[in-house]
């Protein structure tokens, strides 16, 4: 076969004349690569494992989808990623459901997925197990977290659906053993949206008032893909924090979720979850019954043992008479010995008042006396001369401030200027110079004094 014989390159690109096919642009390739891509490729299904997971903040995800031997990228747009039954996670192995495009921009293809699911039961169990060991290794799964139930709640919430059978059974069960207050949080307990509702409703229960003693998330059984919300972070991180003791309830003795690691406690139905919340009432009131006869048994032995200790106690006790008599008849003796003995003190005290007497004469006291009323009488005349109102009556003043300061010096009188005149009848206010008014006053007579009568102090005859 003989080919046409070609140019060697020149400078130029050179057209041979009749060519019907012209050089393509970069672009115009890429768009027909695009169509030609996208109209072979327009629905495909892809299994793969997820790598390199990302949620941009647009709410668009992008990740790798890869095998042993070759790996392609792929794209979930933000509508379609708000419609996924699950959070998408490094490492599961999934079922991706959309159509093969190009990136012109990077010259690669990639795959727009519409709908992704796990890859079988197998990889949501791993999946499952994987979110396990990660969510332990945080310690939410501790023993030591967990708490102990209250004895009796006074107050229930419960999260679960408002239509299943699961609240009407809890709700029975509660009436049987034990009337109690109950708030439902009705949410949907699968499907789309439904972890993010349940772990909103358990957070919202931490504020509501009022607070509920003791939280049940409850669910009836179903298969692995059902109980999914219950597997899901967001759902177990709210169990773990959340401060009021919460039990959990979902699925038959069976099933696990991940939600029963977290919880205070887990009950194998949501039925067994009403009997682990609150006691019988019945039982209680046998119970206190039960202690109330074993109180009154207790404090009716002690009363008995008690007279039985008295009665052993008295037999040993010696007569009382024979206790006391010795010290009744001290007492009479003493008694007699008392009389006697004030007797013999008065005789006593009466001799030597008569020896005192004796040498007590009348003319010695009558003596003593005028010469102490000699003595007083004489020192009142010498009080009387010293009195300083006593020249007052011979036409001498005293002068006074008005507060009854005596004032001898006339440099005294001036800085006073207000002064009180004393005299013999009476006292009188006056000014120095004439810096004040004078005010008429009444005339206050002063107490004279009394001397002493003569024979004020003499004895009295007899």
């Amino acid at each position: 076969m003989d080919f046409p014989e070609q140019t060697p390159p020149g400078l130029l690109a050179n057209v041979a004349p009749g060519d019907n096919s012209p050089a393509l642009s970069v672009t115009e390739l890429s768009g027909a690569l695009k169509r030609t891509i996208e109209n072979a490729f327009g629905q495909v299904r892809v299994r793969g494992e997820i790598s390199g997971f990302k949620r941009h903040g647009s709410g668009h995800c992008y990740f790798t989808l890869k095998d042993e031997n070759a790996c392609i990228d792929a794209v979930i747009w933000r509508t379609s990623a708000g419609a996924l039954a699950f959070r998408p996670e490094d490492g599961a192995e999934v079922i991706a459901t959309g159509k093969l495009t190009t990136y012109p921009g990077r010259s690669k293809y990639q795959i727009v997925v519409d709908r992704m699911e796990l890859a079988g039961e197998g990889a949501l169990l791993a999946l499952l197990e994987k979110r396990r060991k990660a969510l332990a290794a945080e310690g939410l799964f501790a023993p030591e977290r967990k708490r102990k139930l209250p004895f009796l709640p006074r107050l229930i919430g419960i999260v679960t659906s408002p239509t299943g059978a699961v609240i009407r059974d809890i709700l029975h069960r509660l009436e049987d053993r034990c009337p109690t207050r109950v708030i439902l949080w009705p949410v949907p307990v699968q499907g789309e949206g439904a972890a993010a509702k349940i772990s909103a409703a358990i957070r919202a229960f931490a504020c509501f008032e009022p607070r509920p003693d003791l939280l049940i998330v409850a669910r009836g059984g179903g298969s692995i893909e059902d109980l999914w919300p219950f597997n899901e972070e967001e759902v177990v991180r709210a169990a773990a924090e959340s401060p009021i003791p919460l039990i959990s309830a979902v699925g038959h003795e069976t099933d696990t979720t991940l939600i029963d690691y977290a919880a205070d406690l887990r009950a194998p139905t949501p039925t067994a979850a009403a009997e682990l919340a609150v006691p019988v009432r019945s039982e209680l009131f046998a119970q206190l019954g039960e202690l109330q006869h074993r109180a009154q048994h207790c404090l009716s032995r002690r009363i008995e043992r008690g007279r039985e200790r008295f009665d052993l106690t008295i037999c040993r006790w010696p007569d009382p008479q024979a206790i006391f008599s010795p010290m009744v008849q001290r007492v009479d003796e003493i008694g007699e010995r008392l009389s006697r003995s004030l007797a013999a003190r008065a005789g006593t005290a009466r001799a030597d008042l008569n020896l005192v007497a004796g040498r007590l004469r009348r003319d010695l006291i009558d003596q003593r006396v005028a010469r102490l009323s000699e003595q007083l009488a004489g020192l009142w005349r010498l009080a009387e001369l010293a009195h300083p109102d006593k020249p007052l009556s011979r036409g001498f003043a005293r002068v006074t401030s008005r507060d009854g300061r005596t004032l001898t010096r006339a440099a005294d009188a001036r800085a006073a200027a207000r002064l009180t005149l004393h005299f013999g009848d009476g006292q009188v206010d006056a000014s120095v110079d004439g810096s004040a008014p004078l005010q008429p006053v009444e005339s206050k007579r002063r107490k004279s004094y009394i001397a002493p009568q003569p024979g004020l102090f003499d004895a009295p005859e007899e």
